[in-house]
């Protein structure tokens, strides 16, 4: 048998760990940048084919909620406290969402970054 000598695929070249450090950096960077525009970011939604219209921020904060006049009855009480739950849950559920994305652009979906991200409330 003779032998035969491997020329497999050359290896990748690794970076050093402070070419890792300064990714790792300029991700916090980019990630804290995202986080403040989340700040000025609104979603608007919503509820009761229009009758509740609710604005809240990337960070989950409510800007304004707009109420149909006709709601204000007396009688139509309950249907306006369950779309206001209904109104502001929506809202709540779509900024999180682009937390996420805005989040996930950043990250790559690097491995174990997710985790990380849901402990965070934005995964």
């Amino acid at each position: 048998m003779t032998k035969r000598s491997f020329h497999g695929k050359p290896k990748k070249k690794t970076g050093s760990p402070n070419d890792m450090l300064g990714q790792v950096q300029k991700m916090q960077q980019e990630m804290a940048a995202a986080q403040n525009a989340l700040e000025a970011e609104t979603v608007t939604v919503t509820a009761g084919g229009g009758a509740i219209t609710v604005i809240i921020t990337g960070h989950q904060r409510l800007r304004g909620i707009t109420i149909d006049p006709e709601l204000l009855k007396p009688e139509e009480a309950d249907f306006l406290q369950d779309m206001l739950v209904a109104g502001i849950n929506a809202a709540i559920e779509q900024s999180q969402a682009l937390a996420a994305q805005r989040m996930e652009n950043i990250t790559g979906g690097i491995g174990g970054m997710d985790g990380l991200l849901g402990g965070l409330g934005l995964g």
